[in-house]
């Protein structure tokens, strides 16, 4: 039994596999989009939504206070080894799986079970996060014209930090209503998008990056001549020990990059571009976000940050332009970069969302999951069956959790697919060294063994409440496995016809 658990599908097999029409997607992607994806999946949420909680902490760590800078760095360093890792993945097995198809080939079919199913928590549970910081800016950003009572935009463990929000509800036997309708909302109308197609969608993704660029530079030029050395000062208030949580939390920002290796079946040419995509992506979000981090804390001082409600927290940005109480064009910049966040969350929300349906339907098309999740829409060549099946989780629980639990929640998974990654390189580099690579990670096994370390290094700065939940889910995860995609396996299925 422990052979078969470690099973693995060699890249000949799974290569192969991806040429059967009946399961084929459609190749329109060029380097441009997938590095306009890459973008649009990075600089979204992350540097919109979370950079509060990571500078001002909360109830379980300290924040990392204007040595958020240092934070960004050392995230950025961390996930500069595992793109590496993902890049030579991506470029030598164009498959849509991501991690779950290098696990599947180097570690066995029990691992890339664990990380198809821990990969759920990076995009379907991100997403869930994205789509809450998305309804907090959307709020703010149609609050002249439409007022949108608190009840219909807050989750409910939110709500009861509110004073008198549960108490002005509508009650239904005595039972507060309260939930986010506006997270659900963007999700419903994201998978429509990505239903009808990739190239419209990614298309659609082009133009939205393109603004929120925009929007993050209004904000550098017009939040610097507000900055103040002062509130630069302590640097680090909670000593290293503030920096670590601060860029634990911040990783929320760089997911996204490992986004890109998803469309692999839907690049024109992968061997070239997806490194680029996952490369380049990453070197132009770290330079954005350590910019944008000093403007940031060089606003408002860290003092006034702790003080701050965790729903406002969630939207930093607007928050800080308020503080700063700039008097010309007062509202118009709150209003812009509201604006900004809405459509970067959007984006974010977009790239998320075309990726869990992908790792589901390659998991389906090896047989761990029903056959259904691999069905591909006779007109638009998409994964029609898990794009609905996701954004209805999604909306779902969008409407009734908070966002710091699952921003941890989803560092943690990630954190997790990339120390696996990582492994699979000097795994495969071992047992078949001579496969042409159009991409090699350098110095390996140095930087493979740098990205595992750091990764774990991260993993130790989140709380325990996270570690519980993210070995319930694995727990959860297994079940299901030995329930049905053992059984199951395409691998299985092989081995009988012979």
């Amino acid at each position: 039994m422990l052979r078969q658990l470690f099973r693995t599908k060699s890249l000949d097999t799974i290569l192969a596999e991806s040429g059967d029409p009946q399961h084929q997607l459609k190749r329109s992607l060029g380097a441009f989009d997938v590095v306009m994806l890459g973008i649009g999946a990075i600089v979204g949420a992350g540097i919109f939504a979370t950079i509060g909680t990571a500078a001002a902490g909360d109830a379980s760590r300290a924040g990392a206070g204007p040595a958020l800078i240092l934070s960004f760095v050392v995230t950025g360093i961390a996930c500069g080894f595992a793109a590496l890792c993902y890049a030579e993945f991506a470029a030598m097995v164009p498959i849509s799986g991501s991690a779950y198809t290098y696990a599947y080939a180097t570690l066995g079919e029990l691992i890339a079970w664990i990380i198809g199913w821990d990969l759920i928590i990076e995009y379907a549970v991100g997403n869930v996060a994205v789509a809450i910081s998305w309804g907090n800016y959307f709020k703010t950003l149609v609050a002249p014209v439409v007022a949108i009572p608190d009840w219909l935009s807050t989750d409910y463990r939110t709500a009861a930090h509110i004073p008198g929000l549960l108490a002005s509800a509508p009650h239904i036997f005595g039972v507060p209503i309260v939930f986010n309708i506006l997270a659900f909302g963007i999700v419903a109308l994201i998978t429509v998008l990505l239903v009808i197609g990739i190239r419209e969608s990614a298309t659609v993704n082009s133009g939205m990056v393109i603004l929120k660029l925009i929007v993050l530079a209004f904000f550098i030029l017009l939040g610097w001549s507000y900055t103040k050395a002062e509130n630069w000062h302590p640097f680090a208030p909670n000593g290293w020990a503030g920096i670590q949580a601060g860029a634990a939390i911040v990783f929320f920002a760089y997911i996204g990059f490992d986004a890109v290796s998803t469309v692999a079946e839907e690049v024109r040419n992968p061997a070239r571009d997806l490194p680029i995509g996952i490369v380049g992506s990453l070197i132009i979000c770290t330079i954005i976000y350590i910019v944008v981090a000093a403007v940031f804390t060089g606003i408002i001082p860290y003092n006034v940050l702790v003080k701050k409600l965790a729903t406002e927290q969630a939207e930093p940005l607007t928050m800080a332009l308020q503080y700063a109480n700039i008097e010309r064009l007062k509202g118009l910049s709150i209003g812009l970069v509201a604006f900004g966040s809405v459509v970067a969350h959007t984006a974010v929300l977009l790239v998320f969302q075309l990726g869990q349906p992908r790792i589901f339907f390659s998991m389906a098309r090896d047989g761990l999951l029903p056959p259904s999740f691999a069905k591909v829409h006779p007109r638009f060549r998409t994964p029609h069956v898990t794009t609905i099946l996701t954004g209805v989780a999604v909306g779902v629980c969008a409407m009734f959790t908070s966002i710091d639990e699952m921003v941890d929640l989803t560092n943690i998974g990630t954190l997790f697919a990339f120390i696996l990654v990582c492994t699979g390189i000097l795994i495969l580099r071992k047992r078949d060294p001579d496969r042409p690579r159009a991409f090699r990670t350098p110095f390996s096994p140095v930087v493979p063994l740098l990205g595992i370390l750091a990764c774990l290094y991260l993993m130790t700065g989140l709380p325990w409440i996270t570690w519980l939940r993210f070995g319930i889910w694995l727990v959860v995860g297994m079940t299901i496995y030995f329930f049905y995609g053992y059984k199951k396996s395409g691998l299985v299925t092989a081995e009988v016809r012979r």
